[in-house]
C-alpha cells in the first residue's frame, strides 16, 4: 500500500529529529564507571526482550510492552544522554529481530516501520530526558527528594502523552481516522498499563541506589505485569474472535445468509459514518453487528430454515433469540457498552418489533443502525422462502419502513449510503412486507 505524503513527511521529520537527537547523546554520552556500562547492557537486553513479546491490541492496531518501564529507569539512571543511545539501539535490535525473516517484497514496508518506531521511540525517550535538563539541569534523578519524584512523574507524562501522539498520529494519516478521539481512546485505555510501569521504573531506579544487582529484584513484578496484561489482551481478543466465529458458524447454517453478520455489519458502519457518529460509537456498532445474531444457536433448523411463514409457537422461539444474544455476551468485558443494542436490534419505530415492544428514541441508536442494516441485508438476498429483491424494489420496501419499521433519520442515511435521495413521507404499512423468519 502506497504511504500517503503525509504520513511520509511526518515519518521523514521523526526521523531527522531522532537523528539530532542520537547525535547530540552520542557527544554529550559518558560512562561513570563499570556498573553503568553492566546496567547499560543489562538495560538493552531487557528492553529488546520487551519490545520483541511486545502485546499487541488489535482494536487500537498497536503495541504496548514493559520497554517503557526499561526506558524511564535508563532516564533516571543513566541519564538522558545514554538513554537515548541505549533506545536507540534496543529498539533497531528488536526491530531487525521481529523482520529478520520477512519477504523481499515486505522489506521496503519493514524499512518504513522500523524508521517510525525507532524514531519515534528516541524523540519521545529524548524530550522526557530534556524535562531532567531543564529542571536545575538533573543529569540523573536519584529519587531522595519529593521533587525527585515529582520530575519522575512529569517524565513519565512527557513519555506517555508523545507515545501515544506519535503512534495515534500515524495511524491517524495513514487510515484517516480522528486524532484527539483515538488518542483519548488509547489513554483512557492504557493509562493504568503505563501507571504501573512507570511504578516499576521508580522501583528500578531505588534499586540501583542500593546496587547495580539489586535491579534484578525488580524483574519479577515487571514481568509479572507484562505477562497479566498479555494475558487480559490476549483473552479478550480470543473471546472476541470465538464469538464472531461462533456468529459466521451460525449464518453458515443457511446457505443463503452464510456472510449475514459481516455484511450487516459493513452496511451498519456506512450508515453510522453517513450519520456522523463519533469513531467509538461506530466500532461498538461494528461489534454489536457481527454478534447480533449469535442468540440464533438457541433456534432449531425446523424453524430457523423453514421454507414459509412461522406459527404463532415457532414465532415466540424464533424472538428468543436477541434476549439469548444478550445474555450470551454480556458477561464480557469488551462487548458491555453494546448488549442493549444486540438485545433490542430486532426492535421497530413504530413499536411493533421484539422482546421488548420498544418504540421510537427508546430503542438505542445503535440497535436502530444495525436494524437498518438487517433489514437491507434480508430484502437483497435469496433466503430460504423466498428469491432476493432486486435493487430498486429493495430500495422502494426500505422507502415504506421509513417512520414505521426504521427510524426516519437512519433510513434517510441508509438511502443515501446505497445513492437513493430519502423521502419526505413515509408509505402506508400495506406496502411494506410483513415480517418473515429469516429477517
Amino acid at each position: 500500500m502506497r504511504l500517503p505524503v503525509r504520513a511520509a513527511l511526518y515519518i521523514v521529520v521523526l526521523a531527522l529529529l531522532a537523528l539530532v537527537s542520537i547525535g547530540f547523546a552520542v557527544a554529550k554520552a559518558s560512562f561513570a564507571g563499570i556498573d553503568e556500562i553492566a546496567l547499560f547492557f543489562i538495560f538493552i537486553i531487557l528492553a529488546v526482550l520487551a519490545e520483541v513479546y511486545a502485546t499487541r491490541v488489535p482494536a487500537y492496531g498497536w503495541e504496548i510492552s514493559s520497554s517503557v518501564a526499561i526506558y524511564l529507569a535508563a532516564i533516571f539512571i543513566l541519564g538522558p544522554y545514554l538513554a537515548v543511545i541505549l533506545v536507540a539501539v534496543s529498539s533497531i535490535l528488536s526491530e531487525m529481530f521481529l523482520r529478520w525473516n520477512a519477504r523481499r517484497g515486505e522489506r521496503r514496508v519493514s524499512a518504513v516501520a522500523i524508521t517510525f518506531n525507532v524514531s519515534q521511540l528516541v524523540v519521545t525517550v529524548s524530550a522526557a530526558g530534556l524535562l531532567l535538563l531543564l529542571s536545575f539541569n538533573r543529569v540523573t534523578l536519584p529519587l531522595s527528594m519529593p521533587l525527585d519524584y515529582a520530575l519522575a512523574i512529569a517524565s513519565f507524562l512527557v513519555y506517555m502523552v508523545l507515545n501515544i501522539a506519535f503512534v495515534t498520529g500515524i495511524v491517524s494519516l495513514t487510515e484517516g481516522k480522528p486524532f484527539l478521539h483515538s488518542a483519548w481512546q488509547s489513554t483512557r485505555q492504557f493509562f493504568v498499563q503505563y501507571l504501573v510501569l512507570c511504578v516499576s521504573a521508580v522501583l528500578l531506579s531505588v534499586l540501583r541506589s542500593l546496587s547495580v544487582w539489586h535491579v534484578f529484584l525488580a524483574l519479577f513484578p515487571l514481568t509479572l505485569v507484562h505477562v497479566s496484561f498479555r494475558g487480559y489482551v490476549k483473552l479478550q481478543t480470543e473471546a472476541r474472535k470465538t464469538f464472531e466465529q461462533i456468529s459466521r458458524l451460525l449464518d453458515e447454517r443457511d446457505h443463503y445468509t452464510a456472510i449475514h453478520s459481516e455484511q450487516v455489519a459493513e452496511l451498519a458502519v456506512r450508515i453510522a459514518a453517513a450519520m456522523g457518529l463519533p469513531q467509538h460509537e461506530i466500532e461498538d456498532i461494528d461489534i454489536a453487528a457481527r454478534v447480533h445474531d449469535i442468540g440464533k444457536v438457541a433456534v432449531p433448523d425446523s424453524i430457523l430454515l423453514k421454507p414459509g411463514p412461522l406459527s404463532e409457537a415457532e414465532w415466540e422461539i424464533m424472538r428468543r433469540h436477541p434476549v439469548v444474544s444478550a445474555e450470551l455476551i454480556e458477561g464480557l468485558e469488551i462487548y458491555g457498552r453494546v448488549v442493549d443494542a444486540v438485545r433490542h436490534e430486532h426492535e421497530r419505530w413504530d413499536g411493533s418489533g421484539y422482546p421488548d415492544g420498544l418504540r421510537g428514541e427508546e430503542i438505542p441508536l445503535i440497535a436502530r443502525i444495525i436494524a437498518a442494516a438487517d433489514i437491507h441485508n434480508a430484502l437483497s438476498t435469496d433466503r430460504p422462502y423466498r428469491k432476493a429483491f432486486g435493487p430498486e424494489q429493495t430500495i422502494e420496501m426500505l422507502r415504506g419502513m421509513r417512520g414505521q419499521d426504521l427510524d426516519p433519520r437512519v433510513a434517510d442515511a441508509l438511502l443515501s449510503v446505497l445513492g437513493a435521495p430519502p423521502i419526505g413521507e413515509p408509505a402506508t404499512k400495506e406496502e411494506v412486507p410483513a415480517p418473515v423468519a429469516g429477517a
